[in-house]
């Protein structure tokens, strides 16, 4: 069974920076690609970055040149740094990994962006 423990998520002001953490039960290199969602609310889950097993990279238009995904091997972990935070950005970020027709989700994390 599949875990993903999502971490670093909390309050900050505009401007600021956060770092989060999905950390996986299994190695990493099994998955087809490992990423970050997150649905604000009132309103529909959206990707933010993706990272397939090739190394490419996948941002949506909104964070692209502010967000950074990566990964550490050793540690079977999925990092999502985020700088230049807006309150735009506040939401509940969700780790998700695909494996062939399979979708898995962390239980997510909240961010919060203040004006």
């Amino acid at each position: 069974q599949v875990q993903l423990v999502e971490s670093g998520g909390g309050l900050v002001q505009a401007g600021g920076s956060l770092r989060l953490s999905c950390a996986a039960s299994g190695n990493i290199f099994n998955f087809d690609a490992i990423g970050w969602y997150r649905q604000a609310p009132g309103k529909q889950r959206e990707l933010v970055a993706t990272r397939a097993s090739g190394g490419s990279t996948n941002y949506a238009d909104s964070v692209k040149g502010r967000f950074t995904i990566s990964r550490d091997n050793a540690r079977n972990t999925v990092y999502l740094q985020m700088n230049s935070l807006e309150p735009e950005d506040t939401g509940v970020y969700y780790c998700n990994a695909r494996r062939s027709i399979w979708y898995y989700w962390g239980q997510g994390t909240q961010v919060t962006v203040s004006s």
